[in-house]
């Protein structure tokens, strides 16, 4: 009788046991579906193809755990690697070479032999109001009904308007504008990148300030998973890297992965370069608003990865330990 063997240590091996690649002629790159993940593929294809004709680039189009699960809230799905764990296998058995990720919902810790090798310019990280009705958030009327799938957007708009109603908003972006077009909700909250990226601005009525409300870790950046030992493939997308992009993406993850949030907590961060340094906002929200951590700090782009730690430790120390274990319990 054949042993059964774990599909976790045959993951863990794989990239240990793939064969070095040959010349760099074809690249897959592993995907999801929508709309959105289409376009950051397409661009990345777009990009591959001109730096080098001879190659051909095809797509792997996937579907995740959190395409397919949309009639529960995120929050009770689990956050981690909802929509990025069916590509990472592609990458571990070699179906495909590269994954094209929406950072913010990468997990901060990632299997073993794949990384995030590069990183993309940074589109907008802020949240975008797309309404039919109303001409900006503070027009927004008491009592208003608003969507979004994100417990971080719910904690901040809950904090500066307490009397809102916040309701589950899932499914594509064309989904959510659908929904708001048909009047169940009088505004929806977005990423302000995906909108513009997709070109589907015709409601938005503004964005909303850091200030008001904190993005979400690396959002608006795009990223681009491997597995660690592919030199030549590394070598061949090396010139896709911004550096700012990575700066601050890395700093807002550290932060993230020091606090061991998920994509489904409300931890909020914020890293912009400024005159050689870079400033570095976080925040560790209740789910009603009423209670928010925020701190800030500033250090040079070099310690991005100390800066997320350290900010990460502040709010530690400020009560945001205590914060998370009770919304992990609740």
């Amino acid at each position: 009788m054949t042993a059964k063997i774990s599909l976790d240590a045959v993951r863990s091996e794989l990239p240990k046991l793939l064969k070095p690649r040959g010349p760099l002629d074809k690249v897959v790159i592993a995907t999801r579906g929508s709309k959105l993940a289409l376009w950051q593929s397409n661009w990345v294809k777009r990009l591959l193809e001109a730096a080098h004709p001879e190659i051909t680039v095809e797509l792997l189009i996937m579907k995740t755990q959190g395409d397919i699960i949309l009639d529960v809230p995120l929050a009770q799905v689990g956050g981690k690697g909802l929509f990025v764990k069916e590509l990472e296998e592609a990458l571990l058995d070699g179906r495909a070479d590269l994954a094209v990720h929406s950072m913010k919902d990468v997990p901060t810790v990632l299997p073993e032999g794949l990384g995030i090798t590069v990183m993309l310019p940074r589109e907008d990280p802020r949240d975008a109001f797309l309404s039919v009705k109303y001409d900006s958030f503070a027009a927004l009327p008491q009592g208003a009904k608003v969507g979004t799938s994100s417990l971080r957007r719910k904690a901040q708009l809950l904090a500066v308007r307490p009397d809102l109603h916040i309701f589950d908003l899932r499914g594509n972006v064309d989904t959510r504008i659908r929904k708001l077009e048909e009047g169940q909700y009088d505004a929806i909250i977005l990423a302000h990148a995906g909108v513009r990226r997709l070109g589907v601005t015709q409601h938005v009525k503004g964005v909303l300030d850091p200030e008001v409300m904190l993005p979400a870790v690396a959002q608006g950046v795009v990223g681009i998973e491997t597995r660690l030992n592919d030199e030549k493939l590394l070598a061949g997308i090396d010139f896709l890297h911004d550096e700012a992009a990575t700066v601050a993406a890395t700093a807002e993850r550290a932060l993230l992965r020091r606090l061991e949030g998920g994509c489904q907590v409300p931890i909020a961060a914020h890293a912009t370069l400024e005159g050689g340094g870079l400033v570095l906002e976080g925040l560790v929200a209740g789910l009603d608003g009423k209670q928010i951590l925020r701190k800030g700090k500033a250090g040079l782009p070099e310690d991005a990865q100390w800066l997320g730690t350290t900010l990460a430790e502040d709010l530690i120390a400020a009560g945001a330990d205590k914060l998370l274990a009770e919304l992990e319990g609740r």
